[in-house]
């Protein structure tokens, strides 16, 4: 296997756009700080913290990797409302932990008339996708995602045309990648009862995008563009997403001189990265990085082409894994200091702060 070399940075022209603007998210009416203060806490004491989606009523649903919790927080009230039955660990190597679990969660845009949101979670056999409603079990609509003790993806959005979008790891196969019949190393595109979505590369497919190794973050600017984070093998990476394209994985990683490929827009060491969750505001693209243990602040022009990354908060705050947009002017990011034996907790982790971005 051939790897790229390791790039810090690389600026290329975004390919693909995607119809619509972005959605914004709500808050439970916690005020972002003034430019230039330092992030508030919100709420925080939760256990390994991974996804947030704000509901229209303002009031935030959190998961909890380990539990299969699904959190309620009004305030600084916290209310348990639902539990997913997880599967059992993988545990190939005794010394690291499993990484799958409750991961993601988005909120359907009809919520008002169907109660309904997403979760993305490891089950006895696969990670898979479920609806959930208020007092009902998840009901499963894509199964047979790849799971391994790591790489398991997780993160689900909806996008703005409305469909939902999941990134999923190769589940520790990095074959998985390249195959199209496997829905591992993919962005997945959906309509929300988890039916290929019209207007897919190939028909009848979920597949937006292959060749990744582990998509945990996605968002879109305001002209539609979609960006994906990837945490990589050698190198971590930050890519814009085009519709059919193949970003190489496990063949290339980082810049690769392989047309069948395309390479990055920015390419990170591990210890500046481990790029999990991405947001777009106010013309950058913040990512929440986990080893690197601060927020990339990305500039964005309009023709997609982005500048020079700003580390925010490095060191600050440890591990973050999630980073979201509130129409308050700011912006929420999530902290992951209990995911052993990663983390080092802080006080109040897990938790979520708010800065102005």
């Amino acid at each position: 296997m051939s790897l790229r070399k390791s790039v810090t940075a690389v600026a290329l022209t975004v390919a693909a756009t995607v119809t619509g603007g972005p959605v914004a998210a709500g808050t439970t009416g916690t005020a972002a700080p003034p430019a230039g203060a330092e992030p508030r806490p919100v709420v925080g004491d939760f256990d390994v913290l991974w996804g947030v989606a704000v509901l229209p009523d303002r009031s935030t649903l959190v998961t909890e990797r380990d539990s299969g919790r699904v959190l309620r927080v009004v305030g600084k009230t916290v209310t348990e409302v639902a539990r997913i039955p997880l599967g059992p660990p993988i545990v190939e190597d005794p010394e690291l932990p499993y990484e799958g679990g409750l991961l993601g969660i988005a909120v359907s845009p009809r919520y008002d008339q169907d109660e309904t949101v997403y979760v993305y979670y490891s089950g006895e056999t696969d990670n898979r996708i479920a609806k959930l409603k208020p007092g009902e079990q998840p009901q499963p609509i894509v199964t047979g995602i790849p799971r391994g003790q790591f790489h398991n993806g997780g993160r689900l959005e909806i996008g703005p045309d409305g469909m939902l979008y999941a990134g999923t790891g190769d589940g520790t196969v990095p074959e998985n990648a390249q195959d199209p019949a496997s829905l591992g190393g993919k962005i997945l595109r959906m309509d929300l009862d988890g039916r290929p979505a019209p207007g897919n590369p190939v028909a009848d497919s979920l597949v937006y995008s292959s060749g990744h190794r582990n998509v945990q973050g996605f968002a879109w600017d305001d002209s539609g563009r979609m960006f994906a984070s990837e945490l990589g093998d050698v190198v971590d990476e930050l890519n814009g997403i085009a519709p059919g394209a193949d970003y190489g994985w496990p063949t290339c990683e980082g810049a690769c001189q392989d047309d069948r490929y395309t390479n990055p827009l920015i390419a990170w060491d591990h210890l500046e990265a481990s790029p999990s969750g991405v947001a777009f505001h106010d013309g950058h693209l913040y990512v929440a990085a986990l080893r690197g243990e601060r927020m990339w602040k990305i500039p964005v022009d309009d023709n997609g082409n982005v500048g020079q990354g700003e580390a925010l908060f490095a060191g600050t705050y440890g591990r973050l894994r999630t980073v979201l947009r509130s129409p308050d002017g700011g912006l929420w990011f999530t902290t992951s200091n209990k995911d052993n034996p990663w983390g080092e907790p802080r006080p109040g982790d897990d938790q979520i702060l708010s800065f102005r971005g």
